[in-house]
């Protein structure tokens, strides 16, 4: 996969190790003087180590050689901060899939990642130039470089002379990627530590006795902020609510960490930059005024401003941020709910749906660890709040509303990472826009926003939600109950018909409802209720409370079931908190089953009970919904990570060499069935033997091929040929051939005459597999039910790159019609391992070849020794750019 790399603008922001913003951007020939300037500042012993000598005229020769203008052979990158030039990288190529890398960086920043963000962009470049592997000799004792190398290097030769020759493949491996990402993780939190740890506050635009600065002033004293906090208001005289009042940032008498800007949209770019004067690293800004009304200049010159000044901003259009840990009780907003302290951390990309999740919490008894308001999101994103989240310990889960994403790809790998240490909750909004757009093709069609959005929470392991209520029952399970073991529903209480809804709710949820086992149902009868109770288990309404508690232990510790929802009615005559105390005293004696209790008919519930906080809900279907999604959740955690695969027998060149013969540059477009054959045949795509000839010679064809024959239209532009008559099947002679090329014709007035001639396909199953660049999501695989009933089936899987074996086989295992594939009711279990084969072999051509922005193999005829696709259609355009996924560049408007 590829990405725009910094030569193909202006540059990027990425963070250096120790957080701090350094800019990457390609080299140009003015910038001769500060490329000598830095090579000549250099040490005579870095020199040596660079050019191994120290020779006079090497700084010259080098000055010349990263002042040419770049080309496909030649990239120069260089790193500065601030107008200061800290490093420069580049390549030459080699050959056609190699090339060879220099890196250089000042002296005084050793040590702080600058090397290590060069080379990565430099890859990134590389690699949308065709490049596999940047080559470099180092010497041994450059110890420095070849530390910078161990995170990056496909391999590390010792070559005589004390020299190491790396190699960096620029499509990074599962090593080389986790690496990276545990540096950016590493890098986001000394970067936002301004941000949620601050020693020190500036509210800037405080108005003395209202307005929203004076909200958040008001905000950060009576949470009981542990820095110190200043005000800033050019029109006070001496305080704000008590607070130190100063006319301008650069007043202040300290340095601070944090400003929080609630002055006019106009103001808000000086106001920043005066903030960073006095050491601010981070800053929130309030205000609207900005891109959500359409001025997007106005915040296109905040975020210039902030990252010349090295400064993280949060918002703007936000409410701000919060931070509960003890040690710092940060409150920077002005939103109407100060949560307690816990392990959800929040963050919204809507204020008022911030409110409701902060609200929603409070009422359902959720700590928060910490909130953040994503605002406009021009600079800290999700996927920095995911990379930060990570190893927060205070943080147990991370729950999210979002509208859009900068990086998908990027946030679905960070997703994956996050949840498999902790759970990830995601409200995103948008269904109904994705639920409209249509596509021409099959692929395109099912490809919707919104479907690629559940494929890629789905195998990132994200618990989506529609609303926020669903979000915080998901949460409340999630954050202090344990994980699932599996998905075996007991259900048990004092009400018999909330027992049946529970029960109706388990399948809906995932979750199964067994019968328990005769030894259980004797253990659970007792005088009062002979006969048999079985799951769900009724225990009427006038159970006592210590029979009450004796039932529900005993299936709670029974190992019959693997989570519980323990069902309550309040009535006149009986006393709820004594049946909560009782079934909380139970579930105590069982810690490691996850439980929820209903409770309906008490004004006064409450939001958990026991040690263990066992959620309290207000109806049976909203506890299952949520058991449901924990247990979806441990299962996805539970399953193995799979590894990255190529096919066998891959002709690389030959697939190079088909798209560039079949496109030239221009628009993309379907291309004819010759086309799509050979770049098929050398992906090692099983194709049905056929023949595009005139209509006058499709005897001739059929002939040579052997019958039965079907014979097509070849217009690539015709994408269901059965719909208008442009398909015959099944035909066993001459006069067959020439009556249906004749029919062929008049059914899709094809202009020059040519059909296709097709051998028939084996009967098998049918399905369509595909392939579709999204220009925000990337390249995304599809299969599913095929052949004419695709679109009244609706059965079908997508995923996004990468595509592992074990995602291969999970797209065929999660169809609806799988079973057919796997000898329903007597029927021939088909080659399953072939369509893994298949699916694996779209993700390879995805990720070498972006020109090809759509594939629809429809029908693909599965039997039990192999496949055949029998209709291939092929789009080619121009080489596609997808948000680059292994790019640690900050987001950015």
């Amino acid at each position: 996969m590829t990405g725009d790399g910094p030569t193909s603008g202006g540059g990027v922001d990425a963070l250096s190790a120790d957080g701090h913003i350094v800019r990457i951007r390609p080299g140009r020939p003015h910038d001769a003087p500060d490329i000598g300037a830095l090579l000549r500042g250099t040490s005579s012993y870095n020199r040596y180590l660079r050019f191994f000598s120290n020779a006079p005229g090497a700084v010259d020769a080098e000055i010349a050689r990263l002042s040419r203008p770049p080309d496909g052979d030649h990239a120069v990158l260089v790193a500065e901060q601030c107008g200061d030039l800290l490093g420069v990288a580049s390549y030459e190529r080699l050959a056609p899939d190699r090339a060879e890398l220099a890196v250089l960086v000042a002296d005084d920043w050793h040590g702080r990642g600058v090397g290590t963000l060069l080379l990565e962009e430099l890859s990134a470049e590389a690699r949308r130039h065709g490049i596999d592997t940047l080559d470099g000799d180092v010497l041994a004792a450059n110890t420095g470089m070849l530390k910078v190398s161990q995170g990056l290097t496909a391999g590390l030769d010792h070559e005589p002379a004390g020299v190491v020759h790396i190699q960096i493949a620029t499509l990074p491996g599962d090593a080389a990627l986790a690496a990276m990402d545990a540096r950016d993780r590493a890098a986001q939190r000394s970067s936002l530590r301004p941000l949620f740890a601050p020693a020190a506050v500036a509210v800037i635009g405080a108005g003395r006795t209202d307005g929203v600065g004076h909200d958040v002033l008001r905000s950060l004293l009576d949470a009981g902020f542990t820095g110190r906090v200043y005000a800033v208001n050019p029109h006070a005289r001496h305080d704000v609510a008590g607070v130190p009042a100063y006319r301008s940032a650069l007043d202040l008498p300290e340095p601070v960490d944090l400003a929080v800007l609630a002055v006019p949209a106009r103001a808000a770019a000086r106001a920043l930059a005066e903030a960073a004067q006095r050491g601010a690293g981070a800053a929130v800004v309030l205000g609207s005024g900005f891109g959500e009304s359409g001025d997007g200049g106005r915040q296109s010159d905040l975020l210039r401003a902030a990252r010349r000044a090295g400064v993280r901003i949060v918002g703007p259009n936000c409410l701000g941020v919060i931070n509960t840990d003890p040690a710092v009780r940060l409150d920077a907003s002005f939103g109407p709910h100060r949560p307690d302290t816990g392990g959800l951390a929040v963050a919204s990309q809507s204020g008022a749906v911030g409110v409701a999740l902060l609200d929603g919490a409070s009422r359902a008894g959720i700590g928060v660890s910490a909130f953040v308001s994503l605002g406009n999101k021009i600079d800290v994103s999700s996927n920095d709040l995911l990379s930060f989240w990570y190893d927060d310990a205070r943080t147990q889960a991370v729950a999210l509303y979002l509208e859009s994403f900068g990086n998908p790809a990027r946030f679905a790998r960070l997703a994956r990472q996050t949840g498999r240490r902790k759970p990830v909750l995601v409200v995103k909004s948008g269904r109904s826009v994705g639920g409209r757009r249509a596509g021409a093709a099959h692929t395109a069609a099912a490809a919707t926003p919104d479907a690629i959005v559940d494929s890629l929470f789905a195998q990132a392991g994200v618990i989506r939600t529609d609303d926020p209520d669903e979000l915080l029952d998901a949460a409340r399970l999630l954050v202090d109950q344990p994980a699932p073991t599996g998905d075996r529903l007991g259900v048990i209480g004092n009400a018999g018909g909330l027992n049946i809804l529970a029960a109706d709710a388990a399948e809906a949820a995932g979750l199964s409802v067994p019968e328990l086992s005769g030894t259980l149902v004797d253990t659970l009868d007792g005088p009062t209720h002979p006969g048999g109770l079985t799951n769900p288990v009724d225990l009427g309404a006038d159970i006592p409370a210590d029979t009450l508690s004796d039932a529900v232990r005993t299936l709670a510790r029974s190992g019959e079931v693997d989570c519980l929802v323990v069902g309550l009615i309040a009535l006149r005559g009986n006393h709820p908190c004594t049946l909560l105390a009782a079934v909380a005293a139970a579930l105590d004696t069982a810690p490691d089953l996850p439980a929820a209790v209903v409770l309906v008919g008490a004004d006064d519930a409450p939001a958990c009970v026991g040690n263990r906080r066992v959620p309290v809900y207000v109806s049976p279907e909203r506890a299952v919904r949520a058991l449901g999604r924990a247990c979806r959740y441990a299962r996805w955690r539970r399953t193995p990570v799979g590894r990255a695969v190529t096919p066998p027998g891959i002709d690389a060149a030959a697939v190079r060499a088909a798209v560039e013969r079949a496109h030239d540059g221009g628009a993309a477009d379907w291309f004819d069935q010759d086309t799509a054959t050979r770049l098929l045949t050398a992906l090692g795509v099983p194709l049905a033997t056929g023949q595009v000839v005139p209509a006058d010679r499709a005897v001739r064809a059929a002939e040579s091929i052997g019958y039965p024959v079907a014979v097509k239209s070849a217009d690539p532009h015709l994408l269901h040929k059965s719909d208008v008559g442009a398909v015959r099947l099944g035909i066993v002679d001459a006069g067959g051939v020439r009556a249906a090329a004749s029919a062929v014709r008049a059914a899709d007035g094809d202009a020059d005459g040519r059909v296709l001639v097709q051998a028939m396909a084996a009967p098998g199953m049918e399905l369509i597999a595909g392939l579709r660049h999204d220009p925000l999501f990337g390249p995304v695989v599809l299969l599913g039910a095929g052949g004419t009933v695709t679109e009244l089936l609706g059965d079908r899987v997508l995923h996004l790159l990468p595509l592992t074996d074990r995602d291969a086989a999970g797209m065929w295992r999660a169809l609806r019609t799988a079973p057919l594939l796997t000898g329903y009711r007597g029927s021939p279990r088909v080659d399953t391992a072939a369509v893994e084969d298949l699916l694996l072999r779209l993700s390879w051509l995805a990720t070498h070849a972006s020109e090809a922005t759509e594939i629809d193999l429809n029908p693909v005829v599965v039997t039990p020794t192999g496949l055949t696709v029998v209709d291939a259609k092929v789009r080619l355009g121009p080489p596609t750019y997808d948000p680059d996924p292994y790019r640690r560049v900050l987001h950015g408007v």
